[in-house]
């Protein structure tokens, strides 16, 4: 089909008790696909005409009875069709913005857009919130086991708000942006108020959704930095009588995750498809009594993975049988190829007179990029995922402020450097990567620098004629490694950054979003805001709380106040509007921040001795044929050789960085008069490390 979004691939009931179920897909061609398979070719039932892109798919129905009525989400408007494809609902709603997240639970309707929350009841308003941050899905609890309607909205700021009509009635704090929510069991358990959860930084987690607090069961980590989930379904593929819980992730793994126990989740397979997985379902598709999983990716594949065996028993008659299937499918795929060839040839012929006549209109081929630009919190850099619906070519990377690359394991194009005249255009980075072949998903990593701003644009160009290229950008803030948390230390030694002037809430908003990540573009409701965030490199925090013509930021790292002093002037500036400025700085907090640095710069320095004594220790090896005579600590740097040139390699400005702030932080001690115990201290570890970078 065509390119998919995210929740808008579903498998419909099964019609009798030994039928295999139909699938309904919706693309962003507007065009709703369903069939069957039938001796491993695909059935049509119905396909409607193209339209507006399909942003979710829903199945619904009567409560209590088979849910085989398709709805889909379209723009503003919510379509329904039959199983057999005849339309009988078109809804245009009030929605002001394309709805993003839908959710059907008998004549209940609830639609969200970016920021607002709609519920209608037989096609009627109900109730209606205006959320502080971005909505990515929404789900209402089972109305039939918690006798009310409980709708539950997944936010950007790491939030899961549970509203009860127009009002919210408390927030539950995750450990990442929910991107998808899933009635555990498909039923909420047997309570009914059991959700699972899945984030874009790729944590798992289920919480119970009672009248009066959340109660959290349990939480996965990324341990093995995979992917955001993008969908979630509970089905027995194993045939265990427990469900398993499927889980599809924005990198191609698709996870089976098994309740072996009655607490946590254990993972007991996966598999890796090359495209974002949208969407994910279990159900009986291919054969009769064999279970399967259905994926849906970015680009329109839809792929089974079957518990039926591959390699069949039986004697010569089976494997013949076998055999002769085989040759009529691979007979009928090569009968295909050529005419899709042949088609494809006449195509390009057309396009080629058509272009050179006398009436000739250029026309750009069109396709779709699905990116994501994150910062990722365990090493402190950003991931920037571009896929493509088609193959590509190469990526273009340029920056007018000075980044990293760093390597990627899963990346396998080739990356080649080009020399930057950084002065008269701010060209900090050049870089080109060359895909192979079927690549249509590329994953790169940069680090920043705080302080220093700017744009990252990416030029991509795909694999189809004629040639065409689309840009995108991303904005690389001043403080860039900050990201928002749910609360923070109040103990820490802060230094004070107060702004007053004449000035309105939304214009102090507008600097917020200019100099920090993830704070929502749209001005906050009420008179006040308070934000929280840590810096991902050094663990420092920042408090900032502004309303209308006065602003106040706290953080025990003076750098991160000395930035902001410095970006929300220039941009005063801009506007011409005067600003009193003023500061409350606490000496202890230097101190602070140095003994935060003085852990990490230790272990990089460690590191990097480590690393530079590897290849005289393994010429050594090769010499003496043993390494018995070495000390352990040197044999141990033998034995996990590996392991340090690959950390080595990952974080390659670690040193020159901690190196740098611990520098700033010691100039700034001797302006303040600080003792002399302590700026000795800081001047043995800066010389080490400069004799170590020499």
């Amino acid at each position: 089909v065509g390119v998919t979004a995210q929740k808008t691939m579903r498998l419909l009931p099964a019609s009798g008790r030994k039928a295999t179920q139909k699938v309904v897909v919706g693309d962003q061609d507007g065009v709703v696909t369903c069939f069957g398979i039938k001796k491993g070719e695909a059935v049509p039932v119905f396909k409607t005409l193209p339209g507006q892109k399909i942003a979710r798919l829903e199945l619904g129905g009567a409560l209590n009875t088979p849910q085989e009525k398709i709805f889909v989400a379209t723009g503003s408007e919510v379509r329904g069709f039959t199983k057999r494809g005849k339309q009988f609902l078109s809804f245009e709603t009030n929605l002001t913005e394309s709805i993003k997240a839908m959710h059907i639970s008998g004549a209940d309707l609830f639609l969200c857009a970016s920021y607002i929350y709609n519920h209608y009841c037989d096609c009627k308003d109900q109730n209606y919130y205006l959320s502080g941050d971005k909505i990515n899905d929404v789900l209402c609890l089972p109305v039939d086991k918690v006798n009310c309607i409980t709708p539950v909205l997944a936010c950007q700021d790491r939030v899961l708000r549970v509203l009860q009509g127009s009002d919210l009635l408390y927030e539950v704090e995750v450990p990442g942006p929910p991107t998808v929510l899933a009635l555990n069991n498909g039923n909420g358990g047997d309570s009914g108020e059991e959700i699972v959860y899945g984030t874009s930084d790729g944590k798992l987690g289920l919480t119970q959704i009672t009248g009066s607090k959340p109660v959290s069961k349990w939480e996965i980590g990324n341990e093995k930095k995979r992917g955001g989930i993008l969908c979630i379904d509970s089905f027995d593929i194993l045939g265990d009588g427990v469900k398993e819980l499927l889980v599809g992730r924005d990198d191609g793994v698709l996870e089976i995750y098994n309740f072996e126990s009655a607490d946590d989740p254990v993972l007991r397979y996966d598999h890796a498809l090359s495209e974002s997985i949208a969407s994910i379902q279990g159900g009986c598709v291919g054969k009769d009594g064999y279970d399967e999983i259905l994926a849906s990716t970015y680009s329109g594949w839809l792929t089974g993975l079957t518990t039926e065996p591959v390699h069949r028993e039986g004697g010569s008659g089976e494997e013949l049988k076998l055999s002769q299937e085989m040759q009529s499918k691979i007979s009928s795929l090569r009968n295909e190829l050529e005419h899709l060839q042949i088609k494809v040839l006449q195509e390009r012929e057309k396009y080629q007179q058509s272009s050179q006549s006398s009436t000739a209109v250029s026309s750009v081929p069109a396709f779709s990029v699905n990116d994501k630009f994150t910062l990722n919190k365990d090493d402190a850099s950003y991931s920037l995922i571009l896929e493509v619906q088609t193959a590509i070519d190469n990526v273009l990377v340029q920056s007018d402020v000075p980044i990293d690359l760093l390597d990627v394991d899963k990346n396998s194009a080739v990356v080649s450097f080009s020399s930057c005249d950084s002065e008269p255009n701010s060209n900090f980075l050049l870089a080109t990567y060359r895909c192979q072949a079927n690549t249509t998903r590329l994953e790169l990593k940069v680090r920043s620098i705080e302080g220093q701003y700017g744009t990252l644009q990416a030029y991509v160009t795909p694999r189809i004629q004629p040639k065409t290229c689309q840009v995108h950008q991303y904005q690389i803030k001043p403080l860039s490694l900050h990201q928002r948390t749910h609360s923070i230390d109040h103990d820490r030694p802060m230094n004070t950054l107060t702004l007053k002037g004449q000035f309105s809430f939304a214009e102090i908003h507008s600097w917020v979003v200019f100099c920090l990540p993830e704070v929502p573009e749209k001005t906050p409701a009420g008179e006040s805001i308070t934000f929280y965030f840590q810096n991902t490199f050094l663990g420092t925090q920042l408090e900032s709380t502004y309303r209308k013509g006065e602003g106040c930021f706290k953080s025990d790292n003076i750098s991160t106040i000395s930035i902001l002093k410095d970006v929300l002037s220039k941009e005063a500036t801009k506007r011409k509007i005067n600003l009193n400025i003023s500061y409350d700085i606490n000496e202890e907090s230097v101190r602070h921040t140095l003994k935060l640095i003085h852990p990490k710069l230790e272990y990089q320095q460690l590191l990097a001795k480590k690393v530079h004594l590897i290849d005289a220790l393994r010429e050594l090896q090769v010499h003496e044929g043993n390494v018995d005579f070495l000390l352990p600590k040197y044999r141990s740097i033998l034995e996990e050789a590996d392991q340090l040139l690959e950390e080595y390699k990952r974080q390659p400005a670690h040193l020159e960085r901690l190196y740098g702030l611990s520098i700033n932080s010691t100039f700034y001690l001797h302006a303040t008069r600080c003792p002399e115990s302590m700026l000795d201290m800081i001047e043995v570890v800066t010389k080490s490390v400069l004799a170590e970078l020499k």
